[in-house]
């Protein structure tokens, strides 16, 4: 961070203060920044939260005509503030094929041969299939070797296949990783990496056990739930789904129950692995059973978009970069109804962060001068599904992939209490985390580490797709500071996961909605871009950073 802008700021933000104007808002007074926080209204963002999350729009699903109009609004909007379209063939669309998957559960099959005796499991009761988006017909037979948490991270010195071959077999696994920092526990905790490193070690298919830390996040009813929905990849030009080892012929995972029996005869019990694996002792080894498996996947192709759009930069040099704002428009659709309601609206997942977004967007239009480098704002598709428009945009952006400098990801805006402090996912990897300690110190806001590593965050939201590309990227989110002792916010969102998260009581009739807390955030998302903008020094990792040798492009 240059210091002398950063000393500027300090000095307006203590002169501009945060007191409140007749609105609501802050009064600003100051450089351009403070005119275009100004603009940032809690009527706004209720607006169109309001939309996007009304029973018309049916949960904006993947694929499903709610989310063509949820599209269609923002493109909308876009074109109203003035943006140029930065999709494809001139429009605001970047069109993304996708594969839909749903298992045929009459004709799939799971069964343990275990001391000469044939276990059959019971579909939705016992065991859940991952269908298979390369080949529609796919079975396998073989022995089962149980690899801890399925990580190989060498450059942390650890290995769960060390003194295993699991070439020819199939590896069990625990969800999670070992106890590395936050963002790397997350990382090693996501699918893409446990397939990854499984097909590395020639492994032919997985097995996901279950446990109670799994079960607290997200429960094996909830995932028996969640089949309502189609399982989907990406498809890239030549038609191939993404993230795809055909090696790996079968994915399933267990429940609780089946986990504790799948250990018998091994000489472990689930608890005793549990506790190894918790730990850091976990250690690999042969469960006496053969899996028998066939998983028949039947597949629809079909096609979703991504909403972009860009404001070109004032800087006649570093307009040619841009920092790209993200905020995923999709939720779940309609699934099974709870308490009569079948209509996963989404309001804080993420209506919120797409009205945000608008906001911002909103804000850097009306600035003058604009900020130095060009703006993507982009409405993405499918994060639900598994940050599939983020991921296919972030692997075939509408604008030069070099000139992404970086990634700004706003998901389910947490408006549940006043704003006192934000945390910054991903923030402590590169020279980002310099504008989120600017902005946080501007607004008198304090910056605080991630509060829950257990719930791996950094990989379950959007900004880890441009990671993976090489693009230093951050998560903003609310923190769980508070200055009023009846408030405690880590209550409230504990509260608000295990009673709304993903269900149909996420909508605008839920209490407790702060949209003053919202424009708050907003300001100071919208500052974090802001200075990542007007730096002339192109955002960067930081020195020997994980992500930065393992993603950045050479």
């Amino acid at each position: 961070m240059n210091k002398s802008i950063h000393l500027r700021r300090w000095v307006v933000g203590v002169l501009c203060g945060l007191c409140s104007a007749a609105l609501g808002a802050p009064a600003w007074a100051g450089d351009a920044a403070d005119a275009a926080m100004a603009s940032l209204r809690p009527e706004a963002i209720r607006a169109d939260m309001r939309f996007l999350a009304d029973d018309l729009l049916e949960g904006r699903g993947t694929g499903a005509h709610g989310y063509d109009i949820a599209a269609a609004f923002v493109a909308s909007r876009f074109e109203g503030l003035g943006l140029r379209p930065a999709g494809e063939q001139g429009t605001y669309f970047q069109s993304v094929p996708l594969r839909s998957m749903r298992v045929d559960e009459q004709n799939s099959s799971i069964g343990w041969l275990r001391g000469g005796k044939e276990v059959g499991l019971k579909m939705r009761q016992d065991v859940l299939f991952a269908g298979n988006p390369g080949d529609p017909d796919s079975s396998v037979e073989a022995p089962v070797v149980f690899v801890g948490y399925g990580v190989t991270a060498p450059e942390l010195g650890y290995d769960d296949y060390r003194r295993v071959d699991a070439k020819g077999k199939i590896v069990a696994m625990l969800f999670g990783a070992p106890n590395f920092a936050s963002s790397l526990k997350a990382h090693y905790t996501s699918s893409l990496e446990k397939r990854r490193i499984a097909d590395a070690h020639g492994a032919v298919g997985m097995i996901l056990l279950d446990d109670p830390a799994l079960e607290n996040l997200y429960s094996f009813e909830k995932r028996v739930r969640d089949l309502v929905i189609p399982q989907y990849r990406w498809l890239d030009p030549q038609g191939r789904p993404s993230h795809h080892y055909p090696q790996l012929k079968a994915s399933v995972s267990l429940s609780l129950e089946e986990t504790k029996r799948f250990f018998d005869g091994s000489g472990h019990t689930a608890e005793q692995v549990y506790a190894a694996a918790q730990a850091g002792k976990s250690r690999p080894f042969a469960v006496p059973l053969l899996a028998r498996v066939r998983t028949v996947t039947q597949w629809q192709d079909l096609r979703t978009n991504n909403v972009a759009a860009v404001l070109d930069g004032s800087d006649p040099d570093l307009k040619a970069e841009f920092v790209v704002y993200t905020a995923h428009l999709d939720h779940l659709g309609v699934s099974t109804p709870v308490a009569g309601d079948s209509i996963y609206n989404g309001a804080l997942d993420n209506a919120s962060g797409t009205a945000v977004v608008l906001q911002i967007a909103h804000a850097f239009a009306g600035m003058q001068p604009r900020p130095r480098r060009s703006m993507v704002f982009v409405a993405v598709a499918g994060e639900e599904a598994g940050l599939l428009g983020s991921d296919y945009f972030a692997s075939y952006p509408t604008v030069p992939a070099a000139a992404i400098a970086a990634n700004v990801n706003i998901d389910e805006v947490a408006m549940l209490w006043p704003l006192r402090d934000i945390i910054a996912f991903g923030a402590e990897h590169s020279s980002i985390n310099a504008a989120v300690e600017s902005a946080a110190h501007r607004l008198h806001l304090v910056q605080s580490p991630d509060p829950m590593p257990e719930q791996v965050a950094f990989i379950r939201s959007d900004q880890y797709s441009f990671v993976r590309q090489g693009i230093p990227s951050v998560m903003l989110f609310p923190g769980f500071k508070s200055d009023d002792p009846a408030i405690v916010p880590e209550k409230i969102f504990e509260n608000w996961e295990q009673t709304r998260y993903h269900q149909p009581q996420d909508d605008m009739q839920q209490p407790g909605l702060d949209f003053e807390a919202a424009a708050s955030f907003a300001r100071f998302a919208f500052l974090c871009g802001y200075d990542l903008a007007q730096e002339t020094a192109r955002p960067s990792w930081n020195p020997k950073d994980f992500f930065g040798i393992t993603y950045s492009k050479k």
